[in-house]
């Protein structure tokens, strides 16, 4: 064990790493619980089993077999098990000491070993085909990423590159040092060669440089996350934990309007009666304007969307030339309640108060009327995202708080009440059609 001022430095680094995450986690916290509260909390073994299955076990992205479902899983892979090398690396920067684990594990640690170097190897190859198929031949459901969705991708595909390279680049530098604690090791013994007539001095260099660009990646990553759509990589846990388990084609009702009309089919029921104690009121606002209109599960899945574009690309209205776009709906969610954060920010806390909405100004009237409700999004995210919901609570604003809705639900809520059905035709007329047959 040799500490020094390398590992104060380190130990420095690593603590601004985590504190400046911290707070960013915070505030992102923060924006998620200025939703509505929400319960869901129950059945807590089908949500622990759903999280392992969805998040960890990735069953969703595989489900396709695609070749992107393929290299993602390699890319999660790498990314799980290489955090065990850099937990050695950690401890090696705060202790003082170098391969830490080789010698209580032995034979073990050259096995693991060998396992990241190959892993990390599919990672760049991985990171490669995903550079191709959102800069060269593009995938469909990336053309409609402009601007910074874009180049956010391609950021942590590089980011990505970089930290494989750094590591292999390490062992490649070890393998070559008289004093190395272990090794050398499949792929980095391969990569050897390349510093052979290089001395021990500069091997050391080499050694540290990549060791530093490795692990000062990995807290730069760290705290680019809560920036990225890639923050998916922590917050999909939870959101796949507090998914609805309902059946998808199961909308909610408005507990105030439930006991309105049950109130109203009770001709014994007082309608000037105080609420009964624990009665939930009628809530400031119907459905959804704005983000804080929403519940907190449905901002949480905002910052969870992994803007894949698997939502939009099985939409039937997108499909059909529609203005809808599921993923384009989960964004702006994001950014307006990112605005509304930075407004309390810059406030010191206290509520944000703009002229912008959620409605109008990021999210059209068109589309949404242009959903055909069929939960195809909620049923391709690989997250178990619920774009549909939030869809419906902003329809339920227009419908309920601005009768707003379009002329073709005008004309059938119209038809109800008139007729007792849909249809533009009076209950007499309606089994006239078997006299056709």
């Amino acid at each position: 064990m040799d500490f020094g001022i390398e590992n104060i430095i380190f130990l420095l680094v690593l603590a601004a790493a985590i504190f400046v995450f911290a707070k960013k986690f915070g505030r992102i916290w923060r924006n998620i619980k200025l939703g509505r509260d929400i319960n869901r909390s129950d059945r807590k073994k089908e949500r622990w089993a759903l999280m392992g299955r969805v998040a960890l076990g990735q069953t969703k992205m595989v489900k396709r077999r695609t070749i992107a479902g393929f290299f993602h899983v390699l890319i999660y892979a790498g990314f799980l098990l290489i955090n065990i090398e850099v937990l050695e690396i950690i401890l090696d920067g705060i202790l003082g000491t170098h391969r830490l684990f080789a010698e209580p594990l032995g034979g073990l640690y050259d096995v693991a070993i060998n396992f990241f170097e190959i892993l990390a190897v599919l990672v760049i190859l991985s990171c490669v085909v995903f550079l191709w198929r959102r800069n060269v031949n593009v995938v469909p459901r990336f053309k409609e990423l402009k601007g910074w969705a874009k180049t956010d991708g391609n950021n942590i595909l590089i980011i990505e590159l970089v930290l494989m390279i750094a590591l292999l680049v390490l062992g490649a530098a070890e393998a070559n040092m008289e004093d190395k604690k272990a090794g050398p090791w499949l792929v980095s013994g391969l990569l050897a060669p390349m510093f052979s007539g290089v001395s021990q001095e500069n091997l050391h260099l080499i050694e540290r440089v990549a060791w530093w660009a490795h692990i000062v990646g990995i807290l730069a990553f760290l705290n680019y996350l809560p920036y990225s759509k890639h923050f998916h990589i922590i917050l999909a846990f939870p959101n796949v934990w507090y998914s609805k388990l309902e059946n998808k084609g199961q909308f909610t009702n408005l507990e105030s309007v439930k006991k309105e009309v049950e109130m109203m089919m009770d001709p014994n029921a007082d309608p000037y009666a105080a609420p009964a104690e624990g009665e939930a009121a009628a809530p400031d606002r119907f459905g959804a304007k704005d983000v804080t209109d929403l519940n907190w599960v449905q901002l949480l899945n905002a910052y969870s969307c992994t803007e894949c574009g698997r939502c939009t690309a099985v939409c039937p209205a997108h499909e059909t030339g529609k203005k809808l776009s599921p993923r384009k709906i989960m964004m702006d969610t994001r950014d307006r309640i990112e605005e509304v954060g930075q407004q309390m920010d810059q406030k010191n806390g206290k509520p944000a108060e703009d002229e912008k909405t959620l409605l109008d100004n990021y999210i059209t009237r068109e589309e949404l009327w242009a959903c055909t409700t069929c939960n195809a999004c909620t049923e391709a995210c690989p997250v178990n995202i619920d774009p549909l919901s939030i869809i419906m609570d902003m329809r339920r604003y227009l419908v309920m708080e601005e009768s707003a809705a379009n002329q073709q639900i005008n004309m059938m809520m119209t038809n109800i009440e008139n007729n007792g059905a849909p249809w533009a035709y009076p209950q007499a007329d309606r089994g006239n059609w078997k006299d056709e047959i």
